[in-house]
Formats: C-alpha cells, sequence, structure tokens
C-alpha cells in the first residue's frame, strides 16, 4: 500500500465511520477499486480505527471528562447510570465479535453484492427515521440494548453503525441530540477492546509495514472523523438523515449493478 491509497482509505474511514454511509462497505468499495487488500495489513486497519476513536475523544471531550468524574464519585448518579447504558449496549456486538468473528470475516472480502443489499438496507432503515418524531425520552437501560443489537446487525458490510444505531434511537422516540451522543459513545467501547485484542494477538509482529502510508492514513482518518462527526450531530438534530437513505440506496444499487 502507498501513501495516496493510505490516504484516500484514511479518509474513507473518517467520513464513513460517523456519517451513516457505512464505513466497511466504504472501505469493500474503496478496496476493489483501488486493488487493496488491507486486511493484510492489520497494523493500517488498526491504526486508522484508533485515528476515528480519537476523533471521538475530542469532539466529546466535555461529555467524556464528566462522566468519569462522576464515576469516581463511587455515586449511582446521572453519570454512572450513563456509562452503565454504555456497557449494556455493547454486549450484544462483543458476543457476537468474540464467538463469530471469523464467520463475519468472510463476507469482508470483495462480497461486492452483500455489501450492495446490504447499503440498500441502511436506506430504509434511515428513510424510517424521516416519519420518527422525537418525544424527548431519554434513553433507557432497555433502549440501549435495543440500540445495541442494531450495533450487532452492524457488522455486516454496508451496514450503517452511526446509521442502524441512530435510526433505533430516533424510532425509539429519544432525543435527536441524545440519539448522536449515545451512537457515537457507544462504539468506543467495543473499537477500543478490539483494537487491544489485535495489538496482543501478535499477528502485527510479523508484518513489515511502511510508515509513512500508516501517519497518512492516521492523520486523514482523523481529521475527516472530527469533521464527519461534528457534521452528523448537527445533521442528526435538524432531521436531514432522509438525503443519506437516497445516497445509499443509489450506491447500493450501482454497486450490485456493477458487482
Amino acid at each position: 500500500m502507498n501513501w495516496i491509497e493510505a490516504l484516500i482509505l484514511g479518509v474513507l474511514q473518517g467520513l464513513t465511520e460517523f456519517l451513516p454511509v457505512s464505513s466497511s462497505g466504504h472501505i469493500e468499495l474503496g478496496k476493489a477499486l483501488l486493488g487493496v487488500d488491507i486486511q493484510e495489513n492489520l497494523t493500517f486497519t488498526i491504526v486508522v480505527h484508533f485515528a476515528t476513536v480519537c476523533s471521538t475523544l475530542v469532539v466529546f471531550r466535555k461529555d467524556i471528562i464528566q462522566l468519569f468524574g462522576g464515576l469516581f464519585a463511587i455515586k449511582w448518579n446521572n453519570e454512572t447510570q450513563y456509562i452503565s447504558k454504555l456497557i449494556l449496549s455493547s454486549v450484544p456486538v462483543v458476543i457476537v465479535g468474540l464467538l463469530f468473528e471469523s464467520y463475519i470475516e468472510q463476507f469482508f472480502d470483495g462480497q461486492l453484492i452483500i455489501v450492495g443489499s446490504m447499503l440498500i438496507v441502511t436506506a430504509v432503515m434511515l428513510a424510517f427515521t424521516f416519519y420518527a418524531k422525537s418525544n424527548n425520552r431519554d434513553i433507557s437501560y432497555k433502549d440501549a440494548f435495543v440500540i445495541g443489537l442494531a450495533q450487532m446487525i452492524a457488522v455486516m458490510p454496508g451496514i450503517s453503525r452511526s446509521g442502524a444505531t441512530i435510526s433505533t434511537a430516533l424510532l425509539l422516540k429519544n432525543k435527536k441530540s441524545e440519539a448522536a451522543r449515545f451512537s457515537f459513545l457507544m462504539v468506543l467501547i467495543p473499537i477500543l477492546g478490539k483494537v487491544f485484542l489485535d495489538l496482543i494477538s501478535g499477528e502485527m509482529a510479523n508484518e513489515q509495514t511502511a510508515i509513512l502510508p500508516l501517519v497518512v492514513g492516521f492523520i486523514a482518518a482523523f481529521i475527516f472523523g472530527l469533521l464527519a462527526c461534528k457534521a452528523m450531530i448537527a445533521i442528526v438534530s435538524k432531521s436531514k438523515l432522509i438525503y443519506f437513505a437516497i445516497y445509499c440506496f443509489i450506491i447500493g444499487v450501482l454497486t450490485l449493478v456493477l458487482s
């Protein structure tokens, strides 16, 4: 992988991790167009995923500091309850990741028919939010688990994680601003867990990865992740997800046709 390919894939990862258009689906499309197999480059995958985690930490730094401040107070306060909901929401995807990782990885091997089909599914989910009405409900423990189930489904390439989780939260009639905040914070636990497991697996030790593509990929994913995360918060509050539904539908159909 050269630095130009790393730049393109880093931009794709940064933008699509937060925008409801499926990062996994677009990365698969990018791999097909560029002829690059980043699955064979575990280090690059870890780096760009960590970059988007850093973007989330920067955007929600005040929220995270407040949550940890409440947690260290050793009280069953609002912050402790919120963290409990975040942990609960991560349970489904963690279970699936631990038990079925090798099976799921089979879908990340140029299966463009699956990617196109799942992009259309994402489009349908986003379209439903056009009719969702917020009644300013806070996210309950039940809501957190249901949103976690949506995140679990999004392990399929082409299903947008942010699109699935935010759509589910809105359909459950949660606050629009809270839907985006919870969606972006809930992903920190499984992504950091996956990065940690990959780091200790020892697979990276056998890789000979050039430094420049890693640096370029990280910077691109971080900067564009930062922009996309901030933009997505504003987009959800203004109920503009229908445009992403149209986009996902068009790209999904084109992918099916071209595949």
